[in-house]
């Protein structure tokens, strides 16, 4: 994660700083915590790490943030700041042999009266036993721990190894901060990029948050000596975009499915179509998507509109049938048809409830008179008796009561007054309401 972060006041130009062997992300890269852009809530004087340094006591920290913001930069001047020594690890390159020099070398260095900052890039790829091994050399202050890491520490690393550590959040760099980072790059090149205002723009919107890639394109664009300002139609064409961050089994992927069921649950069918196309754009797996929708047709709009779980099987057949990416413009309408469709979760709270109940009871029988009876035997134990067929009865409904005995009715289905279930609802108030009457006669 080398040269992730970069601001503050450019360096003097380099002769030959265009075409030199230093790439320009290396070369901005901040001198003073000062100097990092994108993170002054954790470097300013107000934030965690401003405070740590005006105080000279540094506790262990994990710095927690996407690819090209900072963490690498900041551990390192971090270090500079309270006149630590720095030592580096990535989880991806280093193993126990690794970790154990680095320990007897920082061991070393405390006995010389020096202490160390160990920086572990990619902490979350260790093991949990490996995880383990550097709790008693924070214990004992051997290091002081700042570990980088992508990934959610509440799933990817030890809650030992959390108890010891601080969990500091990076932000995403926003569009002053990268556009901070443009200016930068130009004073140091020694002129000004290539492109219109429209394509400055689209160049900063395309780094999606990642100061590093962001460099790297422009440093692409001065090499490339071209003659005249590109249009962003041009500048489409000569660079690629960031591919988003996203990973499918970590929190990219959860956070984007929580995302749309929240906005399909609030009726939103633009933000709900906005994060469905986020992950699909990022490569998620359409079927995925598609399970999602149907589990929400039941969950969140069930007998509200019965349509809804009809429409996502079917948009699940037509995208099996025609494939991608003809077959997506099926998710988007069942995306669109759930967000637009009255919501009820009546369905999904008489599931909870049936089921504890079920638990709760045990094998209490069923009435005897609502049980079929093929054989003599159970006819002579009365099975069948007195069963009255609800087709024969006044208005089809005989009112009978089909509970257990001793536990009498229960109530787990409470339509709502919307949609479809409205009238579900005049119907079971109309049975039961016969049901009472019935039973007085």
């Amino acid at each position: 994660m080398a040269g992730d972060l970069f601001g503050g006041d450019a360096p003097a130009q380099r002769e030959g700083a265009a075409t030199g062997p230093v790439p320009l992300a290396e070369r901005l890269r901040p001198r003073t915590l000062a100097d990092v852009v994108g993170q002054e809530h954790l470097t300013g004087p107000e934030g965690t790490i401003g405070r740590m340094v005006a105080a000279g006591q540094l506790s262990s920290i994990i710095l927690w943030g996407p690819p090209g913001t900072g963490k690498t930069t900041i551990a390192r001047l971090l270090a500079e700041a309270v006149g630590m020594r720095f030592s580096a690890l990535s989880a991806v390159f280093s193993g126990v042999a690794d970790l154990r020099t680095a320990f007897s070398d920082a061991e070393k260095m405390a006995a010389a009266g020096k202490r160390t900052l160990l920086f572990v890039d990619e902490i979350h790829r260790f093991n949990r036993a490996q995880q383990d091994g550097f709790l008693p050399y924070v214990e004992r202050g051997t290091v002081v721990l700042v570990g980088a890491t992508t990934e959610n520490p509440s799933f990817a690393l030890n809650a030992a190894l959390l108890s010891r550590a601080q969990v500091l959040v990076l932000n995403r760099l926003g569009e002053d901060a990268l556009t901070q980072l443009v200016a930068r790059a130009e004073a140091d090149i020694g002129r000004s990029l290539p492109v219109t205002d429209d394509a400055r723009a689209a160049l900063v919107t395309s780094a999606d948050g990642d100061g590093r890639f962001l460099l790297n394109q422009v440093e692409t664009l001065f090499a490339a000596a071209i003659p005249d300002s590109l249009d962003p139609a041009e500048l489409a064409q000569f660079l690629h975009r960031r591919m988003p961050v996203y990973d499918k089994d970590r929190d990219g992927h959860y956070n984007l499915i929580s995302a749309l069921h929240k906005a399909l649950r609030g009726s939103d069918p633009q933000a709900s179509l906005y994060y469905m196309a986020r992950m699909l754009v990022a490569g998620e797996e359409p079927l995925y998507v598609l399970r999602r929708l149907v589990r929400f047709a039941s969950e969140d709009i069930g007998l509200a509109d019965p349509q809804a779980l009809v429409q996502c099987l079917a948009a699940k057949d037509a995208y099996q049938f025609l494939g991608s990416p003809e077959g997506e413009l099926a998710i988007v309408q069942a995306c669109l048809y759930l967000a637009t469709a009255p919501k009820s979760n009546a369905a999904y709270a008489a599931q909870k409830a049936a089921f504890a109940s079920a638990r709760d009871t045990g094998s209490l029988a069923p009435p005897a008179n609502i049980l079929n009876a093929p054989t003599k035997l159970m006819k002579d134990l009365g099975y069948g008796a007195g069963y009255e067929y609800d087709h024969d009865a006044e208005g089809g409904f005989s009112g009978a009561d089909y509970w257990p005995e001793g536990m009498g009715a229960q109530t787990y289905y409470t339509p709502t007054d919307r949609g479809f279930e409205k009238r579900i609802a005049e119907r079971i108030a109309w049975w039961d309401e016969q049901r009472k009457t019935r039973r007085e006669e």
